[in-house]
């Protein structure tokens, strides 16, 4: 079974959705063989280098009072924390674009998945720029790929196109949020869903393929 898994670092409930997955792999054990893949969407393209307040974003964006958003990000912190994902404070929001050109590099070494983990920590689990050369160069370092060869993917505009081709599938899968899940190119589970909800879902797709 191939799972592609859509997100964008700067997306909480893919940091939920995604651990919440992998606590549903577990559950599944050696009754699935899984390839699980990872592909691009940026919540925020517009965004400049220097990022934007995160309440006054989330609110502009959204049309949403800071009461609310508090709100929402105290239940993201007790989802997160339900399947052993630790939210911190998360002051700003940044472009992840080059986050994600340093996954498609990760995903050509077959490190993918920990990369993936290393910038959703260092965003959500500690406020740090998942743009920034300094912390996309140290959670290359922490998933354990090549430095030097990571540093030489930040400093240039390599997989730019690779990127936008995948964003481009997405978009014309008729895919506009976040987290999306989709299972062996033909079904489609959205949202940060529970582990439970996930692995009920992969054991009635195995079942039926």
């Amino acid at each position: 079974m191939r799972i592609d898994f859509v997100s964008d670092v700067s997306c909480p409930w893919c940091a939920v959705g995604l651990h919440s997955l992998e606590r549903a792999l577990e559950a599944l054990g050696d009754t699935l063989a899984v390839e699980l893949h990872f592909l691009p969407f940026e919540l925020n393209p517009g965004l400049g280098p220097e990022g934007r307040d995160i309440v006054e974003y989330l609110g502009q964006k959204y049309g949403k009072t800071p009461q609310q958003i508090a709100q929402t990000q105290a239940m993201i912190r007790e989802r997160g924390a339900a399947v052993a994902f630790a939210f911190g404070p998360r002051l700003r929001t940044w472009n992840t674009f080059d986050a994600h050109r340093l996954l498609h590099w990760a995903g050509l070494q077959g490190r993918q998945r920990e990369l993936k983990h290393a910038l959703l920590k260092a965003y959500h689990g500690e406020g740090r720029n998942p743009g920034a050369p300094q912390v996309l160069l140290d959670s290359a370092r922490e998933a354990g790929l090549d430095t030097t060869a990571a540093q030489s993917v930040i400093d240039s505009t390599r997989y730019t196109d690779e990127v936008r081709a995948q964003q481009r599938q997405v978009r014309d899968l008729g895919i506009d949020s976040v987290p999306a899940v989709i299972v062996d190119g033909r079904h489609l589970i959205q949202g940060g869903q529970p582990p439970e909800v996930f692995e009920q879902a992969l054991r009635r797709f195995a079942v039926a393929a």
